[in-house]
């Protein structure tokens, strides 16, 4: 049987000596063909190496689970927060599961791949600069990342709509059995509060997202409109509420290292082809959390303007 959030034991999973680096990656989408290949090429650099998936590793269940089993052989653990391409039920794929119910078959597979998710106990990672407890988060987002000049979820959307910045959540993420997205936002930003509350202090956390925790990283999107399927308000303090050694998130498509209240963030994403090919990988295709260096003074985002929606 699944757990929910709050029925998880407060205190991390047993501690696993590594040697290696913390790792991260997001947006693979391996839909997309030119994008296989990258995943294909991801390689730990020594045998302690864990990596951490923010999210849309594809729409394909088929496809999410090849993923997962090739990074899972390869890497000493493997952790993995849901994107909102793996909660789509495109017509094609083989599940039809919709909203809590696919998320959950999500879950499972990734348990019998040895992938930690949202719903299990935190692993605490105690490489150099460790030890820090790997939190995989899944909350979601409630429209409260309005568009400029919007006063309601309904001005936002209609805002949206009228310039074309519309993601195709509206069309194939479904939040069955909550009426809404905002609604199964609400209820998955509760039960992770509850968690993180319950965390020990004394073991930092790496927050492992697959939306931005803050809504500062959105200000580049070239098109603000699309902020508001980019996370929730609701999550802006945990960074400062819980004791946190980095943030890492994807969705953005907009690589680059940002500080917020001395907490480093870090967006992940690998993104879309025609993405990529104009920028490049300048950061690598694997993210190195830890070990880290500290912050620079007046350290601040390294990243450049993002013209596509996502």
């Amino acid at each position: 049987m699944s757990h929910t959030p709050h029925d998880i034991p407060s205190q991390p999973a047993d501690p696993v000596r590594s040697g290696g680096q913390l790792l991260a990656v997001s947006d693979l989408h391996i839909g997309m063909a030119d994008n296989r290949p990258i995943t294909e090429s991801l390689r730990p650099a020594s045998e302690g190496d864990w990596l951490l998936v923010a999210g849309d590793v594809g729409e394909l269940t088929t496809d999410i689970e090849w993923a997962l089993r090739l990074l899972s052989q390869r890497f000493a653990k493997v952790v993995w927060a849901p994107g909102n391409h793996e909660l789509w039920t495109p017509g094609e794929d083989p599940v039809q599961l919709r909203g809590e119910r696919r998320y959950r078959y999500l879950v499972e597979m990734c348990r019998g791949l040895g992938v930690v998710t949202p719903e299990d106990p935190y692993p605490v990672w105690e490489g150099e600069d460790g030890p820090v407890a790997v939190a995989p988060l899944f909350v979601l987002y409630d429209y409260s990342f309005r568009a400029p000049g919007t006063a309601t979820k309904e001005e936002s959307l209609a805002r949206a709509h009228a310039t074309g910045a519309v993601c195709s959540d509206e069309y194939l993420l479904h939040p069955d059995p909550y009426p809404t997205r905002e609604a199964w936002c609400a209820a998955r930003v509760e039960a992770t509060e509850r968690r993180l509350a319950a965390h020990d202090p004394s073991v930092p956390l790496v927050l492992v997202n697959h939306y931005p925790l803050v809504r500062e990283p959105t200000e580049v999107l070239w098109y603000p409109e699309f902020a508001q399927w980019c996370g929730t308000v609701r999550t802006a303090d945990w960074h400062r509420r819980f004791r946190t050694a980095a943030v890492v998130y994807g969705h953005l498509h907009i690589p680059r290292t940002t500080w917020h209240d001395g907490v480093r963030h870090e967006e992940v994403s690998i993104g879309y082809p025609r993405e990529w090919r104009r920028r490049g990988h300048p950061r690598g295709l694997l993210r190195r959390i830890l070990p880290h260096p500290p912050a620079p003074a007046g350290s601040g985002a390294d990243g450049v303007r993002q013209r596509e929606s996502v």
